[in-house]
């Protein structure tokens, strides 16, 4: 093989991989912008490159999921990735809820997006559910040894710290994040006023 022809072939995969960076990054785009559901001619051309070429790159729309969702859970990694909060019950909770209020508030549309087109996608059903029991262990760790084994606590505390609660606050009752935040120390605090008065 001559030199001019390994220089075309990888100058073959340097775009290649470019178009292809393009079109996750186009799909990320529009989902950020509240289009839940793009099809793949919004992609490509919003990439800027032809429908074959999206389709040449993901065989269909669930691999294409399993991209956004991969690039999704680096964004959020540094927001996941920190340590276990300390103090009382109640000090581990508003951590707990100051941290999930920021990974929220970047993955809304992810999540929004994932759940409307769950319905007829595996990876974002396995994707939702291995998100949400991270969250219950994280949750289920962070929290005094004592109330760990309170099974109907820890399921009302993960309640309230899901996302599905985060996002009922800020999209069907529209409130602001510091509304959302109160509301949700609130009834965090009122689960935990019991234990706090049992101690």
């Amino acid at each position: 093989m001559t030199d001019t022809t390994i220089k075309k072939q990888d100058g073959r995969r340097l775009r290649s991989a470019a178009s292809r960076l393009r079109i996750v990054e186009a799909m990320r785009d529009l989902i950020r912008e509240g289009n839940v559901s793009p099809r793949a001619e919004e992609v490509a051309t919003r990439a800027n490159v032809g429908l074959r070429t999206v389709f040449r790159h993901f065989d269909d729309m669930e691999s294409l999921y399993r991209e956004i969702g991969a690039l999704a859970m680096v964004e959020a990694e540094p927001l996941l990735d920190l340590t276990e909060p300390s103090g009382t019950a109640e000090e581990r909770f508003l951590t707990m809820l100051e941290r999930r209020s920021r990974l929220f508030e970047r993955i809304m549309p992810f999540r929004i997006a994932a759940d409307a087109n769950a319905h007829r996608s595996p990876y974002l059903v396995e994707d939702r559910d291995r998100m949400n029991a991270g969250l219950r262990d994280l949750l289920r760790n962070a929290l005094p040894a004592s109330l760990r084994k309170d099974r109907t606590l820890v399921d009302a505390l993960d309640a309230v710290l899901s996302f599905d609660m985060w996002r009922r606050l800020r999209m069907d009752q529209n409130l602001s994040v510091p509304q959302a935040k109160r509301t949700i120390e609130a009834m965090g605090l009122a689960l935990l006023a019991p234990v706090r008065n049992k101690r």
